[in-house]
């Protein structure tokens, strides 16, 4: 005699737990029927999925994920995931800072280049300062180099080679900029290869213009203090070539970086 196997039961759903997968309430209020009923679909092939036994810890998102896909700010404190402004049809740098980027991390971008602006620093230092830690938003790890590589289609190339390498250089001091890392952090030893990349940027060309975005990589943010993009369109205008496509739809080497953060809700 063949055996059937029993009836399955139904797989029970906790609403609580499927909707804290999918962010805040308006996230959710956002997404379309057919996107909340895809978002379920893979909710249920999960539990299906999950092995028996103790119920799992709830998921956290890795450090080294960027602010706006949930990760932590660099105060250790996890944004609200709230719905996104659509961007224009062809995104410019400027619509990206206003409507892609955490609070805390614009008003940190901001008031490194507005240091830099009112010290009277060259408009290149001046505008990598504005951009060097944007790329928080998307990715924390190795934040320098994704960085530079995500301007470099745009910018000059000291822009992105400053940007690339302050990473480095903000874990050893300078005096003859006045440049100390902070007291907290001077136990901390970098990893090999962020020493080894200080090394090679001490002996560059450019070495100077990597350690003042670090001289203006303010580590604590002035309280109360907003600054606004305003005066810096003049020089985003001059030394980013913004392309007429739209960041993320030109084809660049890049592109896809811009997507993503356009994007940040496409499941795949």
């Amino acid at each position: 005699m063949i055996a059937f196997p029993e009836k399955e039961e139904p797989v029970h759903i906790d609403r609580r737990a499927f909707l804290a997968t999918l962010g805040s309430a308006a996230v959710v209020e956002a997404m379309s029927s057919e996107a909340r009923a895809d978002a379920l679909e893979h909710y249920m092939i999960a539990q299906l999925d999950k092995p028996a036994g103790p119920p799992a810890q709830p998921l956290v998102v890795r450090r080294g994920a960027g602010a706006l896909f949930g990760g932590p700010s660099p105060s250790g404190q996890r944004p609200e995931l709230t719905a996104l402004a659509t961007l224009p049809e062809r995104p410019t740098l400027v619509d990206f800072i206003r409507f892609r980027g955490t609070p805390s991390i614009g008003n940190h971008i901001l008031q490194s280049a507005n240091d830099a602006l009112k010290k009277g620093e060259p408009e290149e230092t001046v505008l990598a300062c504005l951009l060097h830690d944007f790329v928080l938003n998307l990715m924390k790890t190795d934040h320098g180099w994704w960085g530079a590589q995500m301007m470099e289609p745009y910018v000059s190339e000291k822009v992105s080679w400053a940007i690339r390498h302050h990473q480095a250089l903000r874990f050893y001091p300078d005096p003859s900029v006045g440049y100390e890392y902070p007291e907290l952090g001077k136990d901390y030893v970098p990893a090999p290869y962020i020493k080894a990349s200080y090394e090679s940027a001490r002996k560059h060309k450019w070495y100077m213009d990597a350690r003042m975005i670090t001289v203006h990589d303010l580590y604590a943010f002035e309280p109360g203090m907003k600054v606004a993009i305003d005066p810096f369109m003049d020089i985003i205008g001059r030394h980013f070539r913004q392309p007429k496509e739209g960041l993320g739809f030109d084809g660049s080497p890049v592109a896809h970086m811009w997507r993503t953060l356009n994007y940040p809700d496409n499941p795949l």
